[in-house]
Parts: structure tokens; sequence; C-alpha cells
């Protein structure tokens, strides 16, 4: 009884499965990409919301938003710049301001836009007005 004897493997059909595994990898990563990028659209929409929530906080405390000048750091810490507001009974977030998804600063606008009393906006991934997709810009009214 003769036993035949197993060659294994060719360079070429190695190859091809590399290829093949190569081939869905690339395409799982590239799904998981616009995943990622839906996922911080809706960081920065949430984090807006707080953002909005908490001036509505300060507001009833204070009789006013912060200024411009004094901007969203007033929702952590009391602010220095005048009008000081003596009822500040911060904070009102509940860490330190952070930053978008992105890694841009938060754009606090008093008064806002629409003839509203305060604007809070994100410039999107590529921090700069306008844009589409990633760079789309997203407002506290929207």
């Amino acid at each position: 009884m003769k036993l035949k004897s197993d060659k294994g493997f060719s360079f070429i059909e190695t190859i091809v499965a590399i290829s093949i595994i190569l081939i869905l990898s690339a395409a799982v990563g590239f799904s998981a990409i616009k995943y990622i990028e839906r996922a911080r659209l809706a960081a920065c929409r949430n984090q807006i919301e707080t953002f909005r929530l908490s001036l509505q906080s300060y507001l009833l405390d204070c009789g006013m938003y912060p200024t411009e000048s004094q901007g969203l750091p007033a929702l952590w810490e009391k602010p220095i710049l005048a009008p000081v507001p003596p009822l500040w009974n911060g904070p009102y977030i509940d860490r330190q301001l952070p930053k978008d998804p992105w890694g841009n600063d938060y754009v606090y606008k008093n008064p806002g836009d629409k003839n509203l009393p305060f604007t809070i906006l994100s410039y999107g991934a590529d921090g700069r007005e306008g844009g589409e997709n990633q760079d789309t810009d997203l407002f506290s009214w929207e």
C-alpha cells in the first residue's frame, strides 16, 4: 500500500487566497469608515444639544446667556469677563468643555443666527465654514 504524497498549496494558490482575503478586508474597512463618520455626526449633534440645554440652565440661574466673549467655557467655570453673573451656580456641564469629534473647538455666537438668542456650531471635519458630507456644518438650530 503506497501513500500519496501531499504536496500542499502552490505559490499561485497561496497568492490568490491572500488576494481574496485582502479584497474582503478592504471592503469591510471601507464600510466601517462610513459608520465612523455617521457616529461622529451623531456625537456632535448630541454634544450641541447638551450645550443647548446647559445654556438654558445658565439662563435660569443668571438671567442671561453668556456673552460671546465669555463663550461656552462659562458653562464649566464662572466667567471673569464682564458682565460677571453673581448668581452663577455651575458648573452646568459635567466635565470641561470638549472639542468636537474632529478635534476642533465648538463655536458660540451670541446673538445667534436666525434671530435666536445664541447659536452653537461645529464646522465639521474640515474645521472651516461650509462643506458637505463629513465637512458639513452642524448648528444648534437644526
